[in-house]
């Protein structure tokens, strides 16, 4: 029998889980599962006019903006994790006090610079900043990091001195400690969710993949990537 071959287009952040759960898969069943993670922004655009990929990652309400525009398979989408934000600065650079919000206010408004991401999270992040009554001030010092770069690239060659960038995408960088995440009371949590891509022509291969990703089985490699079980 043909094995199938599973074509996943997903943003930046599920980059790292999903190879983990793909090959997992592939050694389960020996279907061939390629996973391919660009920028958010850009993935869904190329969902939107119609490349043919089988599964769609994304930030659940982009999953199911794609559902509405009949784009997705209606009743195919799943929960796969939730992803909290992290902050990070250059390694060996004395980590600042972010314990409580008034501590991570005070230390965005002592930093040069602010690196943040393109995705969601960044988008929540500047809201976070205004609601603060400090966006105007922080203005020319906050820098976003090109679609597809995570934020601690830019933290590890010095463009930045602070960064903030779901915990998942922070993980394994070089050049970059994780001081931690944000504080409880204003944590920025980001939903990823999976659907079919309409047209897909592995259904039952896909349907069966889509439920691996949310079993228990996936659950610890979620996690090992700074995610949790959605």
């Amino acid at each position: 029998m043909n094995s199938a071959t599973i074509h996943i287009i997903s943003s930046m952040a599920t980059r790292q889980v999903l190879g983990e759960l793909a090959d997992a898969w592939q050694r389960r069943t020996h279907d061939s599962v390629r996973v391919e993670s660009v920028g958010g922004v850009d993935a869904a655009k190329r969902v939107q006019i119609g490349e043919a990929f089988d599964i769609a990652v994304l930030a659940s309400d982009a999953i199911g903006k794609l559902v509405a525009a009949g784009k997705l398979v209606a009743g195919s989408e799943v929960a796969l994790a939730h992803s909290g934000v992290a902050v990070a600065v250059r390694a060996g650079v004395p980590a600042p006090d972010i314990t409580s919000e008034a501590a991570l206010r005070n230390a965005v408004l002592a930093s040069p610079n602010i690196g943040y991401s393109t995705g969601p999270s960044g988008v929540a992040l500047i809201a976070l900043f205004e609601r603060w009554g400090i966006a105007e001030a922080l203005q020319q010092r906050l820098v976003q990091a090109p679609a597809g770069v995570p934020v601690g690239t830019l933290i590890a060659n010095g463009a930045v001195a602070l960064g903030f960038q779901q915990l998942g995408e922070l993980m394994r960088l070089d050049g970059i400690d994780i001081v931690g995440p944000l504080p409880d009371a204003i944590q920025i949590t980001t939903t990823f969710s999976a659907a079919m891509v309409t047209g897909s022509t592995q259904v039952d291969a896909v349907r069966q993949l889509l439920a691996f990703m949310i079993s228990a089985d996936a659950a610890a490699t979620k996690r090992r990537h700074g995610m949790e079980p959605a």
